[in-house]
Formats: structure tokens, sequence, C-alpha cells
């Protein structure tokens, strides 16, 4: 086990790496996104959620709960009445989008309620209430929701019920319900990186590595981090886990462990004395864990590798605004002809803030180092195959010629899923073929006639909103002329 100062870890002799010089760097004021009413619910989530689309940023919402969904684009001043997905009883608590589709997002809230939504492709025009699928089964409020690495449409959700939900969102059903394990509120849930485990942190401060479909307890460790206060806990690619917690001393720590011998820590670094809750973000790709403390300025950054003393730090980015939440860009959403690594959104009282991080390299050519094939949209299996036993490793993308989305691409598949869970139903109550066989089409356009007839209403909607726009515009002009 390796116990390191603070002290130790920062003048420790210099060790090569090619993120040592790790640059970070906030963008400019017009490029940020303004005049945001951030959500001031006390809970330890990360209040936002990024893609290479949209920014999702939970907000204050009066008598119910909300969040925006941003296209990335969409910097500057945003409107007071800009559109809000607002189908929540109580605050939201947390959001997480969909890694398969960059159109669905899911969020739990203090109603007790999931709910995954579908946004329309260019964005909000109209505020959304209503959801593609309302996930029931937690009796208290739903803290933590987060979607399988690899599996389509398998949704994990934990709420202060102490229970773990894994939902099949094509059918809107709770497949596995984890409901013995965890005596108090569980702080934290990550996938592994294939999907076949959970780790999972607890007030109890225990960390346990769970087979979920096995509904069986890998591994576990009491009292990881002997602090009262929250715990986070990670998986890393190679199956090792990354927490981050409090000492006795109310010191802040972060701590690697082996599932295979989970009694002592592979390495401990203690940092700082401040009392707010480290969100760790980790990239798979080059192995660096990024730290944003909750009510912190800075962004602490680490290199994990297998010499000792295994975790590596790297540098701190400073701010002078502490942030409220965080937001992190998949890998496919950076931009890789500036060499940039890792970009997050950070949240303030009333605006959200990119903060970029780049390589410095004098070449323009593709730095193929920084950037291995990553994970991209698609997905190796769908719902049923994982809950019947099978794994798949993340289907991997180049990054050589930068990420392009494709077009609509799994805005059909989500309809259809649900759609092939009713149909499936159907074919269960009537016995004649024939019968399903002249359903399938007829249910089909009826979807896909409701989208349209959507579609139009939003566009209607649109136009009537910028012609008086236009009016109001012409009539402003016609004074200045006089």
């Amino acid at each position: 086990m390796d116990i390191s100062s603070p002290t130790d870890m920062f003048k420790r002799v210099v060790r090569q790496s090619k993120f040592r010089h790790v640059f970070g760097q906030a963008v400019k004021n017009d490029q940020c996104y303004d005049d945001i009413r951030v959500s001031r619910v006390t809970w330890d989530s990360a209040f936002c959620a990024v893609n290479p689309k949209f920014v999702a940023i939970i907000v204050e919402a009066s008598g119910g709960g909300a969040f925006m969904v941003l296209p990335l684009h969409k910097t500057g001043r945003i409107d007071k009445a800009y559109p809000t997905v607002c189908g929540h009883t109580g605050p939201v608590l947390d959001i997480d989008w969909c890694p398969h589709n960059d159109q669905v997002i899911a969020s739990g809230s203090e109603d007790c309620t999931v709910m995954v939504w579908q946004i329309p492709e260019n964005g909000l025009v109209t505020s959304m209430p209503e959801p593609v699928v309302v996930l029931e089964g937690h009796s208290k409020r739903v803290g933590i929701v987060t979607w399988h690495p690899t599996a389509r449409n398998v949704l994990l959700s934990a709420g202060c019920d102490n229970v773990i939900i894994i939902w099949n969102v094509g059918t809107g059903e709770a497949i596995i319900t984890l409901e013995d394990m965890h005596p108090d509120i569980i702080f934290s849930v990550c996938w592994n990186r294939n999907g076949s485990l959970i780790c999972t942190a607890c007030k109890d401060k225990k960390v346990r590595v769970i087979d979920p479909r096995k509904e069986d307890i890998v591994a576990e460790k009491d009292k990881a981090h002997e602090g009262a206060r929250p715990i986070r806990a990670i998986f890393l690619s190679d199956g090792k886990v990354f927490t981050t917690g409090f000492s006795r001393m109310s010191e802040r720590q972060l701590a690697l462990w082996d599932p295979d011998n989970m009694e002592e820590p592979v390495s401990v670094h203690e940092m700082d004395t401040s009392n707010g809750v480290l969100l760790p973000f980790y990239d798979p790709d080059t192995n660096v864990v990024y730290l944003c403390g909750k009510g912190d300025s800075s962004i602490r950054y680490f290199e994990i590798t297998d010499e000792a003393p295994f975790v590596h730090y790297l540098n701190t980015f400073t701010t002078k605004e502490p942030q409220r939440g965080m937001g992190y860009m998949p890998k496919r959403g950076l931009d890789v002809n500036k060499c940039e690594i890792a970009r997050f959104y950070k949240l303030h009282e009333r605006k959200c803030e990119p903060i970029i991080m780049t390589v410095p390299r004098k070449s323009d050519l593709f730095q193929d180092d920084l950037y291995p094939d990553t994970a991209g949209p698609e997905a190796p299996m769908e719902a049923e195959e994982w809950f019947e036993g099978k794994n798949g490793d993340p289907v991997l993308i180049s990054l050589k010629h930068g990420y392009i989305p494709g077009k609509n691409r799994d805005l059909k598949v989500v309809k259809k899923n649900i759609l092939d869970n009713k149909l499936s139903k159907n074919t269960e109550n009537t016995t004649p073929a024939i019968k399903t066989a002249t359903s399938t089409p007829s249910i089909k356009s009826e979807a896909k006639l409701d989208e349209v007839l959507k579609e139009m209403k939003s566009l209607r909607e649109l136009v009537s909103s910028q012609e008086k726009r236009i009016a109001k515009l012409e009539q402003q002009l016609s004074k200045m002329d006089i």
C-alpha cells in the first residue's frame, strides 16, 4: 500500500508523461451559456450532462422539477422563456444522456420517478412535459440514473429507499431489483467497462462490487474512507476501483483498489481539508482521472499507471469562481485538431462555462497517441441479450477525421423498441398469425403519423413566432425611418 501526503505528491521526481503539460482554459464570455438559474437543490450530483449535440442543465423550477437542454452552439444569453423539459413534479436530482442515442436523456427526481425523454434533433421548440416513458418503482426520491455502457436501452437507477433498479427502457419494466444490499443511502453507482459489474459507495462507508444479474456482492471494503462525508467510487478500464472520500481528520482522500484483494488499497493520497465532495470524471482512453470538488474553484487531474505510486498527480486547473456542478464531454465530442483531450462544462450560479483541456503539440497532424480508438455510439447488444447473460465490450471508433454524428441515428430505434414489445404482447394475446401480420404496419404508421404531426405543430408555432418577431422589427424600423 502506498500512502502519500500532498507534499510528496507535488515534489516527486519528474516522471515522463505526455499529459504533464495538459493546459486548461476557460472559453471567452460569448461562448458561455448565460443567465441560467442553476438548481439550488441540496444533492451531490453533477447537475449537468453533455454529449456531442447538447448540454443539459438542471435548473430552478417553481412547482416541480425541470432541466434545460441546449444545442451546443446556442451560446450567449439564454432567454428566460427558453423551453425546458418539465414533466417531474419534484426537483430533478440527476440526469444522464444515453451513450447510444444523443437525443435520449434520463432523469431522476424527488417525485420518486425516473423519466426518459427524446429531444427533437434540433433542440426544444416548446417545453416538453411528456416523457417517452415513466419508470415507477422507487418509494423515495431517485438521486442516481446511469445508462448501461454497452447494452441498448438498459438504465440503472438508485433511490433514497436504498434500492437499485435496472430497467429495460424499451418495455418500461424493472427487470432487476437489488433491495437488501445497502442498509443506507447510496452515494454513487458506476458500471464497469463492459457493463457486467457495478461498484457502489454507500453511507455505511462500504464500497461494494456487485454482479447485478446474479444479484451477488463480488467484493466489498468496509471503511474504504473513514470520514463521515460522502464517498464516490468509479470503475477504471482495467477493472480496478477508484474512490474519493474523507479521512477521520476530514481530509479529502483518493484511493485505488483491486477488487480481487480489497483488504488494503493499492494506493492512497491525502489531498486537502476542504469539505466539498470530489466528483471523479474518468477518461478510459488515456487513464486520466479529473477531480472536481463541489464548491471548489479547481479541477485536479491524475494519471493512473501500473508503476508505483500508481496514481500520479499531473496538475491543477484553477479559476476564481466556485463550481456548482460539472458536465464532462465524451471523447467523440472533442476537437481533435486542437489536441483537446477533455472538455468540462462548469456550472456557476447563473451560467455554464466550457473549460477546454489541451495537450500542446507543434504538429498539426492527427495525434494518434492522444486519441486511441474510443467508444462510439453503436450498442454491441440489445437489452434482452444483456439480461440473458451476454457481455460485450464497447464498439470502438477512430477519431482520425473527427466524429461525424449520423443523422437521426437512433431516433427510430427507441420507438421501435417500445413498439416491438407492445407487438410481442399483442402476439401473445392473438392466436391467428394473420392478425399479428396486419397489426404491425398499422401501429408503426400510427406512430410515424404522430411524429410527423408533432413536428408540423412545432414548425407552425415556430413560423408564427418568427412572423410576430418580423412584424415587430418592421414596426421598429418604420419608426426609425420617421
